[in-house]
């Protein structure tokens, strides 16, 4: 009717629909008083025109404040054809301040069409911030404690050192000489390997031996391999215990798990074990169970985590048997309280040690460093000669690591690095060997990458190198025969490779399942810049980050104060639920709700509830909300 013409008006309709524009859905989720969590969702509304739009429509997506005076965040978004009947998730955090502000603007903005352009008001009127963090643990000033406190002259062989560390001795004799449960949270490198053997030379104390089983579980297969390889020289070439690893690669038979004394175990095989658990009596023996990094229950592998701990303290609870003593190991916690009410230490707090990320044996200076560019590869390429930079600045004469986001990033990084050296005229400045022997040990080796850096005093890590070639590395690294070593995130988690100096080479990796490059989590950078700091070879460590500029100003609030941890449980509850119902561990919906309120989940659910979609914190309403939840996951499973 406008434009009185019905042949045109179908063809500018067909034109108007072309025309592009994006459905906007935000959620927000608290993680602490000061940062928000946003989770938008983008949908594509137009009809696509190859002749209009190619192959790719580029927006720009920002969060800015009631009054637009502030842009919280600002991000480029690509639209490509083939992706645009898919929903797109983008992730991101921004400062909140207060009184909360009624509400923030996001927006989507064409970069080719004027006028293309979304709104999406996001209100704060029934948001509820999180309690404010208690107090960590102050470092007490006493006096050393010696080996000699073991009271036993094989547990003191065991050690090299003559005291225990600060933060060791603070905890010994809750450790050593009680049976609480106890959660530390420390910086990497204070020495927490050390706390979780005290919990076992208890156990051997207490029970004697082949009385009581410890289980050790490691997150990461990586961390279970050393872990493992570590106590089988020590607690089984010292004390001849019998050490053997639970993973996706090795299950021992029966009658070797009855008589093993510590079990090293990965999350999903502990969790399908102790499903079982009224079948296996060796399960109902576990006297000890220690988690390392347990502030990874807040990522995508938590929820198991969450699971088998609750289920031991209800497996100790229903069988009335000995209690099974949890220890929890951690990076410094923003919510330890909440982490100790759930791990069964008492509110007067004894058993909890939460010290600040300023605690560490080797104090840390940390360099935070932004750097623009809009597409990845270019500005992994300008982070290259700050690396090289940075490596003469800090370390000119010992270890440093870098770490990058991919096995290409590994092979560029080094190769660049190689060439400042040789502009420079000193191409084989980081070499501590002689130039023959590196040769040598070059030509045994596979990668052709590897085979060229080697001989310049320059070794590359990753996952896809054989493990010859992985050997020769970490092997000439320790000797210190290789000054820098470039390798992947895996290598922070995995090897205990400390270094002077290290250097994290950008701070995003392409996920394959979103098809974009997302960050890596905090708990990932903090693991990355603790290998910083050699406990018997240095006074001082540096970590520099080198971080894309509009993320400058999250890692420089997080990297300096401790994360809270929350939990990722309801997302994965499906999984949970139908386990504990073939278990036979949950027989009503009564029996469900219970089990819930086992979980760390359920601690976390008063306190910062809106990050869990709780909207009336009052008892009733928690109780309502967990029969809805229980409700709507035993519908989705009779319907499956």
């Amino acid at each position: 009717s406008h434009v009185h013409n019905h042949r045109m008006g179908r063809k500018v309709q067909s034109l108007a629909a072309a025309l592009p524009h994006l459905e906007l859905e935000a959620a927000v989720q608290p993680i602490t008083r000061g940062i928000l969590r946003v989770t938008l969702r983008v949908r594509a509304n137009f009809r696509w025109s190859d002749r209009w739009h190619g192959a790719v429509e580029p927006w720009w997506i920002w969060m800015e404040d009631y009054n637009q005076e502030t842009i919280y965040h600002h991000e480029s978004f690509l639209l490509h054809k083939k992706q645009q009947h898919e929903e797109h998730v983008i992730g991101f955090t921004i400062p909140i301040h207060e009184p909360l502000p009624p509400q923030y603007y996001i927006r989507a903005i064409s970069d080719r069409w004027v006028g293309c352009e979304a709104c999406l008001p996001v209100s704060f009127k029934h948001l509820i911030l999180p309690d404010r963090h208690p107090p960590h643990t102050p470092l007490l000033d006493i006096h050393p404690v010696p080996k000699q406190a073991l009271g036993d002259p094989r547990y003191e062989a065991l050690y090299k050192f003559d005291y225990f560390n600060p933060i060791q001795g603070q905890a010994f004799h809750v450790l050593y000489h009680t049976d609480k449960n106890v959660l530390v949270g420390a910086p990497t490198g204070s020495g927490k390997t050390v706390i979780g053997e005290l919990a076992i030379l208890r156990m051997l104390n207490r029970a004697g031996r082949g009385n009581a089983k410890a289980v050790y579980i490691a997150p990461l297969k990586a961390l279970a391999r050393e872990r493992l390889k570590d106590w089988r020289r020590k607690l089984g070439g010292g004390l001849g215990l019998s050490v053997l690893e639970l993973s996706g690669d090795v299950t021992p038979d029966f009658g070797a798990l009855k008589r093993a004394d510590v079990l090293v175990a990965t999350p999903e095989k502990w969790d399908g074990i102790t499903r079982q658990w009224q079948r296996r009596e060796y399960v109902r023996q576990v006297r000890v169970l220690i988690i390392d990094e347990i502030h990874l229950l807040g990522e995508d592998r938590g929820p198991v985590l969450e699971v088998i701990v609750s289920r031991m303290r209800y497996i100790a609870e229903k069988t009335g048997g000995q209690p099974c003593r949890v220890l929890g190991l951690s990076t410094a916690l923003a919510n330890p309280r909440d982490l100790a009410d759930w791990l069964g230490i008492p509110p007067s707090g004894v058993g909890l040690y939460n010290f600040h990320p300023s605690v560490r044996p080797i104090p840390m200076e940390v360099h935070i460093q932004g750097y623009p560019g809009k597409h990845y590869c270019p500005r992994m390429a300008t982070m290259n000669k700050p690396t090289y930079q940075a490596i003469q600045q800090h370390s000119p004469r010992k270890p440093a690591l870098v770490f990058v986001a991919s096995r290409r990033q590994t092979r560029l990084t080094a190769l660049d690095l190689i060439s400042f050296c040789a502009a420079e005229d000193r191409p084989d400045q980081w070499l501590h060997m002689p130039p023959d022997e590196a040769e040598a040990v070059a030509a045994t080796c596979k990668d052709q990458a590897l085979r060229h850096t080697l001989v310049f005093g320059v070794g590359i890590h990753h996952a896809g190198l054989d493990e010859h070639d992985r050997t020769v590395v970490e092997e000439l690294f320790e000797a210190g025969k290789l000054q820098v070593l470039v390798c992947t995130s895996t290598l922070a988690w995995g090897v205990n490779f400390p270094a002077h100096l290290v250097v994290v080479k950008g701070t995003e990796f392409f996920d394959g399942k979103q098809g974009r490059y997302v960050d890596f989590p905090i708990t990932d950078v903090l693991q990355m810049m603790g290998r910083a700091g050699r406990p018997q070879f240095d006074d001082t460590a540096v970590a520099a980050v080198l971080v894309h500029e509009p993320k400058k100003i999250f890692y420089q609030k997080f990297l300096y104060s401790p994360f809270p941890v929350e939990s990722s449980l309801r997302e994965y509850l499906h999984n949970h639920i139908s386990a504990e119902v073939a278990g036979g561990s949950i027989k009503s919906k009564q029996d469900a709700v219970e089990y819930l309120t086992w979980t760390y989940f359920f601690r976390r659910l008063v306190m910062n509830p809106t990050y869990y979609h709780l909207e009336d914190p009052s008892p009733e309403g928690v109780q309502d909300y967990l029969l809805s939840l229980v409700d709507a996951v035993l519908t989705d499973l009779e319907a499956a």
